[in-house]
């Protein structure tokens, strides 16, 4: 007897948190949270392309004996930083970006500093090889604003989603919790000074 009024609790509270769990949107949480998660390694996926290049790149230019040796080795030292910080988009943060973003911006900004030095040589610049490679790594770059952009914006639905009601019940109920965006870095709304 105490077994079937054991099981009909039971039932009965299956039977009223069911459909709770039906309305409450945690299978969209849970897709929402993966295309976050998906977009992210997008992200990556891009940065990870433009990594790849630079070795090409510094091999290219190392061939002109007098190139500035600091230069290169300034570009392969700021790779070896930003490939060294990843993400897990399960632990994401708004500091774990701002990390990642960190390593980013410092192979940018030398990157930016050996094109300025290449316009010293013209040999250089006429190079089919480097012209090639510069031509990849601006595509490169113009794939990382486009993926960082999609990742803000699956961000954003994600981030709505869960705010609202009645989502935001389930949220806090499941543990879902608010994904940081990408930013951009501080300071970048300054236009930089290029010097020759």
């Amino acid at each position: 007897m105490k077994i079937k009024r054991r099981n009909l609790i039971h039932l009965a509270f299956l039977a009223a948190i069911v459909p709770f769990l039906s309305s409450c949107g945690y299978n969209r949480m849970v897709g929402l949270e993966e295309s976050v998660t998906a977009q992210w390694a997008q992200v990556e996926n891009s940065y990870q392309r433009r990594a790849d290049l630079i070795p090409n790149l510094v091999n290219t230019v190392k061939g002109y004996a007098d190139f500035e040796k600091e230069t290169l080795t300034g570009v392969i030292e700021a790779r070896a930083k930003a490939t060294g910080v990843t993400i897990d988009p399960t632990n994401m943060d708004a500091n774990s970006i701002q990390q990642f973003q960190a390593a980013q911006d410092g192979l940018s900004s030398a990157l930016s500093r050996l094109m300025v030095v290449v316009e010293r040589y013209p040999d250089l610049k006429a190079n089919q090889n480097f012209l090639e490679l510069q031509s990849q790594l601006e595509g490169t770059e113009n794939r990382i604003a486009v993926e960082r952009r999609k990742f803000n914006d699956t961000t954003r639905n994600y981030n709505t989603y869960i705010r609202k009601f009645p989502a935001l019940i389930g949220a806090n109920i499941f543990g879902f919790d608010q994904k940081p965006y990408f930013e951009a870095a501080e300071g970048s709304e300054k236009v930089p000074i290029v010097e020759f």
